[in-house]
């Protein structure tokens, strides 16, 4: 029996247990009323950010209310995935909205009945929600913000204020949007003292796009690859219901005495961040969805594009050695990914059901906080490592590879992969983006790499190298080497450093690159354990024949993207790394048969993402997206 006999034996199974890793618990009558409200509208936008904007009220006209969203992670996972596929706009907009405007609210809030006004124009679409917690005037605003809330103990009311220009928020607020609501992030005072952090929900623009009174709006700040409108935002003495406070476990009693069983403003600053754990929990499927689609285009384009070098004129480019290690290179990083994006979904689940029995305290500091009790070591440049540090983690490593991805995937599509219509460049604009935003990806690494080198981890007595690559699980032991390897370096040169240096800056300025490194490879380290994970649990024997081979050409290639990092930890020696190409070889040999089943799973709906580089004839598809003039007969 051949492979395509087996496919067609196998498929039902195969295919349904291939889709239930894609997807996770979500029920696919779901995911039928994402397809249909992601179809895009007949009406084209008329204006710079205006047609997110559009799309995202229709989204949530269609969609189930957020609060019941949150009751199933999966759910908001597949949103931004599939989001992220239809329009990476739109998916950045959404992300503000749900996961950040919505997540504070449900999260943060007060009884949802004070709020109920709020969630209900917010859930409808009615409003658009946006976040503000950036201030312009500094790097690492997020650990001293400067923006002020202060209680009022004659009304309880709060009063919102910017004290100078540098204190100005910068989100997605642009006139474009209509109505909107915010959730800001600033410095309670109660009687002239600080109490940390808190998140307000304040009402920013009317249906017209208009400032409402106390609030200052600039012009829009356009960004090419993701068509919002951005805009500085100060407030000028706003004032504040008592309810639009997310007070969280907080409260001020009848006396003006402020409680918090926190206990500390950092601690503060970390639960009011939790927010963050939402982001992170649903980006990686973000990630892994655009990477798919990614790698689908991109084996379109090579399958059914003939050549004309010399060597071989007329055969497809997907026949090249090359073409075969970076269209297949990326199903298996969009694989990897997908492994990955299932876990990170499953650590924001667990942290959701942690919340929902009350364990506020445990779960904003001790569970998932990094480095010491106070996380100091974790929150030095940014609070997202001591947020959650796996959930950082992941933000981090899902943001650069797919923006990796979809930039080979474009590299290997030549001009057609630069075409806006073919969606690649906005998925790589969109990843771009997120380099910085939702957690500087660099602060992230130099917290996390901190955080470990304080940590301990066991010197081996000596150095056993990884056996030969070609096995699902090699990459994951090379992974562990290398982190380990890393840490023990960092660890070294620290207690070198702080012997000779007069202050932390002192100390770790010289060291902050490797910090990063170690960073990187910790998150590195947990996405290729998921990965090896993930084909083992495999019941379909056609299916586990497929994954098996692509999780270990992504090991495989990712082994030589970090060759030099691996030679000089002295995880791999010279022969090993020499034999990395031709592992490679065996591995394409094996997949090239297998894709049929990756092709049909991994790429989405036509009619949802609509890029002619997806249809089976690009060519036709291509000339039929234009208008054409004819010119007047010749002279």
């Amino acid at each position: 029996m051949n492979v395509s006999q087996a496919r067609r034996r196998g498929a039902p199974s195969a295919r349904s247990e291939l889709d239930r890793l894609i997807n996770g618990p979500c029920d696919p009558a779901f995911l039928e009323e994402l397809r249909v409200a992601l179809v895009p509208a007949d009406e084209p936008g008329t204006g710079t950010g205006e047609a997110p904007v559009r799309r995202l009220r229709r989204l949530a006209r269609l969609l189930p209310p957020a609060r019941d969203l949150y009751r199933e992670p999966a759910k908001l996972a597949a949103l931004q995935a599939w989001a992220a596929v239809a329009d990476p706009a739109l998916s950045m907009a959404a992300l503000i909205h749900y996961q950040l405007c919505l997540g504070s609210l449900v999260m943060l809030g007060p009884e949802p009945d004070r709020l109920k006004n709020v969630f209900e124009a917010l859930e409808t679409g009615r409003v658009k929600g946006c976040y503000l917690i950036t201030e312009v005037g500094s790097a690492n605003s997020h650990l001293a913000t400067r923006t002020e809330a202060a209680w009022d103990p004659r009304t309880g009311d709060f009063v919102l204020h910017t004290p100078d220009p540098g204190a100005a928020k910068f989100g997605s607020t642009g006139p474009s949007g209509g109505a909107q609501i915010a959730v800001v992030l600033a410095r309670l005072t109660v009687r002239g003292t600080d109490c940390g952090v808190f998140a307000f929900a304040v009402d920013l623009t009317d249906e017209r796009g208009t400032p409402l009174p106390g609030v200052e709006m600039s012009s829009p700040l356009k960004t090419g690859t993701l068509p919002l409108d951005h805009a500085q935002v100060r407030f000028h003495r706003l004032r504040l219901p008592a309810e639009r406070w997310l007070s969280d476990s907080a409260a001020i009693d009848e006396h003006g005495t402020f409680h918090d069983p926190l206990g500390t403003p950092q601690r503060r600053l970390q639960r009011t961040l939790c927010v963050g754990q939402s982001l992170w929990g649903t980006l990686p499927s973000a990630a892994a969805a655009v990477s798919r689609q990614s790698a689908f285009l991109a084996l379109r384009y090579a399958r059914h594009r003939p050549t004309q070098g010399r060597l071989a004129p007329g055969v497809p480019l997907l026949q090249y050695r090359t073409q075969q290690h970076a269209v297949l290179g990326a199903f298996a990083d969009a694989f990897a990914l997908t492994c990955a994006a299932g876990q990170a979904r499953e650590l924001w689940a667990a942290s959701m059901r942690q919340e929902a029995q009350g364990a506020v305290d445990d779960l904003a500091v001790d569970d998932l906080a990094v480095g010491d009790p106070a996380a100091g070591d974790a929150m030095s440049f940014g609070p997202w490592a001591a947020v959650s540090r796996p959930l950082a983690a992941y933000k981090a490593h899902a943001v650069r590879t797919a923006a990796r991805v979809v930039g080979d995937c474009q590299d290997h599509c030549g001009f057609s992969g630069h075409l806006d219509v073919n969606r690649l460049p906005g998925y790589h604009g969109f990843f771009r983006a997120f380099e910085a935003a939702g957690g500087d990806c660099k602060l992230i690494l130099f917290d996390l790499g901190r955080a470990l080198a304080a940590e301990e981890y066991p010197r081996p007595a000596s150095m056993e190298l990884p056996g030969e690559a070609g096995g699902a699980d090699w990459w994951a032991a090379v992974c562990r080497a290398r982190e380990r390897a890393l840490a023990l370096e960092l660890k070294e040169l620290k207690e070198r450093q702080k012997r000779l240096a007069g202050s932390d800056f002192d100390c770790w300025n010289p060291l902050l690159g490797r910090a990063g490194e170690l960073g990187e490879a910790y998150a590195e380290r947990l996405a290729a354990e998921d990965t090896a994970r993930v084909p083992a649990d495999v019941r379909d024997p056609e299916l586990r024949a497929t994954l098996e081979p692509l999780a270990a050409l992504h090991g495989v290639l990712a082994a030589r993207r970090r060759a030099g990092s691996l030679l000089a930890c002295g995880v791999l020696d010279r022969e090993q790394a020499a034999r990395l190409p031709e592992a490679a070889d065996r591995l394409c040999d094996a997949l090239l048969p297998r894709l049929p089943l990756l092709e049909e799973a991994f790429g989405h709906p036509q009619e949802v993402m609509t890029a002619p580089l997806g249809e089976p004839d690009y060519q036709q598809a291509l000339a039929g997206a234009l208008a054409w003039r004819t010119g007047g007969d010749p002279a």
